[in-house]
């Protein structure tokens, strides 16, 4: 849910918290982050109060008050990574970069953060890349990880890359299978969807390697756009998720079917996704 403007009706509210998000998102791509006098300039243009202004500005993550890197990178510190020596993986990544949580590299390369938890507990310690989700990291493999990322990380070989797994997943709302055999991508079955944009109605297949970014559907759906997904079985929208922390559109959660809560972001292009495997069965 979007962060609350003090206005007399939701409509209202809604189309302010839009308009908002809408300039804050051209002041960040100027910049590359939210310039105080950008944000003062901002009120005075459209007499939005600062108390809205900056509450917009922290609750998305996609927005940064202060020069923020290239590259974001999120170690996480919850118990279940701290007792798999996350710490130490942390302290690591600070003395490759030559700089402290919460600090960016003078070359504007990599800023660094520690948080309380990135909603993957069973795969410990999590390094997060710019979305892109690390299991198991341990100091050695802490460089790698910094390279990969000076190189490209949209770059996925699903065939071999270690961030790369499938999932099985099902409906929320009826506990149906949503995984399509006879309709594999990336070598393996489908999560297949219903989906509804403009005026278009029809089927969406994505893949089920959590980190690929595959997708077929009957309906070319052009960047941007944010779709409505519907379960193929029940027919019920597949809402309940949170708002995606890149760009704030609505997120969809599907049942994992081995424990756990997998969501998606709405947005066709937007590359945010959250997985949380806290009640996995890890084997």
């Amino acid at each position: 849910m979007n962060p609350s403007v003090h206005t007399d009706s939701k409509p209202h509210e809604e189309g302010r918290a839009g308009s908002l998000i809408a300039s804050l998102e051209e002041i960040q791509a100027r910049y590359g982050y939210l310039p105080q006098k950008a944000l003062l300039d901002l009120h005075k243009r459209t007499g939005s109060s600062l108390v809205d202004i900056y509450g917009v500005a922290t609750f998305y993550r996609a927005f940064s008050l202060k020069p923020r890197g290239k590259h974001l990178i999120s170690v996480c510190l919850g118990t279940a990574c701290h007792v798999n020596r996350a710490p130490v993986v942390a302290r690591e990544v600070e003395r490759l970069l030559n700089v402290k949580a919460g600090e960016t590299t003078a070359d504007r390369e990599f800023t660094l953060e520690t948080v309380n938890c990135l909603g993957a507990c069973a795969l410990g310690p999590v390094v997060v890349v710019d979305g892109h989700y690390f299991p198991a990291v341990t100091t050695s493999r802490v460089g790698d990880i910094l390279q990969s990322a000076r190189v490209g990380l949209n770059n996925v070989k699903v065939e071999t890359d270690e961030r790369v797994f499938p999932l099985e997943v099902s409906c929320a709302r009826c506990n149906h299978s949503l995984m399509d055999p006879t309709h594999p991508i990336d070598g393996h079955p489908s999560i297949r969807v219903t989906v509804s944009f403009d005026n278009q109605h029809g089927w969406t297949a994505l893949s089920c390697l959590y980190g690929s970014y595959n997708v077929a559907s009957e309906y070319e759906i052009p960047d941007d756009t944010v779709v409505n997904m519907f379960c193929p079985h029940c027919h019920a929208e597949l809402l309940g998720g949170g708002s995606c922390m890149e760009c704030g559109s609505p997120m969809v959660p599907m049942i994992v079917r081995s424990g756990g809560i997998v969501q998606i972001c709405t947005r066709r292009g937007c590359l945010g996704h959250m997985l949380d495997l806290s009640g996995a069965i890890v084997h």
